[in-house]
């Protein structure tokens, strides 16, 4: 388990998320006062965890927890595709030709998914919730089970981000697109948390939401907020290796724990939109490291689905610090980069 890796100051966080385990440092003060404050609960279909140093002048967990939570339901209520009365799913439900006035939120993450796609040559795109739902991933799904040609040629004629379009505050659609935000709303969840957190004088502290997380300034003891991340296995918590953060935001993102067999062949929840399919390649999960958890979270999918080789270009031709761990005969195999060792301060043992 990852907590044999810890020393006798620490413990682990309750909770397993995307790859990404958070180590607490004590409870006890410096005799200043201050205290670490910690709360968490459900959200998104998951769980959110919020860790600060409280001094004399910062607001109490309670105030902080009523921030939190508020950022949380209104990050639902735009863009969760499991209730039916989000703006989102309302997006969804509209016939092609139509247009919704949409929060500038939504609007703001539709350009963020418009880049990453380009970037991408359409291998990420945010509209790919009929694929996943064809697939048994999505929230329509009915059965985990390989589509036939003909009922995935159907799909894919409502996939593509040029079907989207941005006419002042409305978001339109000239085919019956379907939009999934998974893969970047928890990062802007974060985002929005931590600068909420700033605004409240809060500048020690480790927000997360659903796996996304980001750290800035020191634990009570002084030392940097730690980070495990695991090796990508659904039997048990390994951490393999273990980074220290401050002011960056970290997504995992991974092929291990969402997937169905079919045939003898693994499919995973990781489709790539110019198929229409789950990726096929070795790469098994890919750590980001970004100033921005929603750029962290979006690109961490977007490596993931890139591979072990495009990925990896991808990521030294924009400068993006990756982690990645590779599927090989003899178990994983890790490869990352100059970027991500400085913006991670280093290997730690």
């Amino acid at each position: 388990m990852a907590g044999a890796v810890l020393g006798g100051d620490e413990d682990l966080l309750t909770g397993r998320w995307s790859g990404l385990v958070v180590l607490a440092g004590v409870l006890a003060g410096c005799g200043n006062g201050d205290s670490l404050e910690r709360f968490d609960g459900p959200t998104m279909g998951s769980r959110y965890s919020i860790q600060y140093v409280r001094h004399s002048s910062t607001p109490g967990p309670k105030a902080v927890q009523a921030e939190v939570e508020n950022i949380l339901a209104e990050v639902d209520r735009q863009f969760s595709t499991y209730r039916s009365d989000s703006d989102t799913a309302r997006f969804n439900a509209l016939p092609a030709g139509r247009c919704q006035k949409m929060p500038a939120p939504v609007l703001e993450l539709v350009r963020v998914g418009e880049r990453l796609s380009e970037q991408s040559e359409g291998s990420y795109d945010l509209t790919v919730e009929p694929l996943l739902n064809i697939w048994g991933f999505g929230p329509q799904a009915r059965e985990e089970k390989v589509p036939t040609a003909q009922a995935l040629a159907e799909v894919r004629q409502r996939v593509g981000y040029q079907h989207l379009r941005i006419d002042g505050d409305q978001l339109c659609k000239d085919a019956a697109v379907e939009v999934d935000f998974n893969s970047i709303a928890a990062g802007y969840a974060v985002d929005t948390i931590a600068a909420r957190l700033e605004a409240m004088g809060i500048h020690n502290y480790l927000a997360e939401a659903t796996g996304e997380l980001k750290a800035a300034g020191k634990k009570l003891d002084g030392s940097s907020w730690k980070i495990a991340l695991e090796e990508p296995r659904d039997d048990q918590q390994v951490a393999q290796r273990i980074i220290n953060v401050d002011g960056y935001g970290v997504s995992t993102s991974g092929d291990y724990r969402n997937y169905f067999q079919q045939d003898g062949r693994r499919y995973s929840h990781t489709l790539d939109a110019r198929t229409g399919a789950p990726v096929l390649h070795a790469l098994a999960s890919v750590t980001v490291i970004h100033p921005s958890a929603l750029m962290a979270d979006g690109l961490s999918t977007l490596l993931l689905i890139l591979g072990p080789e495009r990925g990896w270009d991808y990521a030294q031709t924009h400068n993006i610090g990756a982690f990645f761990v590779i599927r090989a005969d003899t178990g994983f195999v890790t490869r990352t980069n100059q970027a991500f060792e400085r913006l991670s301060g280093g290997k730690t043992e």
